[in-house]
């Protein structure tokens, strides 16, 4: 079971389906953008617009595709200036959360 499926799959199985072969499958694929970057932009996207719910999945997304937690906590810092004080706070909070490899 994929993560989209057990997020939407009893509720809305057709968002779990797109998630998984239109956002996944094809843009999160796409060759013109690495996954580092699109990590990045995912990152502060949801930062900017305080979407802490799917923070959490992508933060951990971002540290699995290179990112390492000092390029998203500067990352959330620069954000601060630019989306918001609060949004960051969250942000690191969550950060913090993340399980720290052995």
């Amino acid at each position: 079971m994929t993560p989209a499926q057990s997020a939407f799959g009893n509720s809305a199985p057709k968002l779990a389906q797109l998630t998984d072969d239109v956002l996944f499958g094809d843009i999160w694929q796409r060759s013109e953008l690495p996954p580092r970057e699109r990590s990045l932009i995912t990152v502060a996207a949801l930062i900017a617009l305080y979407r802490l719910e799917q923070l959490p999945f992508h933060l951990q997304r971002a540290l699995d595709n290179g990112i390492s937690r000092a390029e998203l906590a500067e990352v959330i810092t620069h954000l601060a200036f630019y989306a918001g004080w609060p949004g960051a706070a969250s942000a690191v909070r969550l950060l913090d959360t993340l399980p720290t490899p052995a």
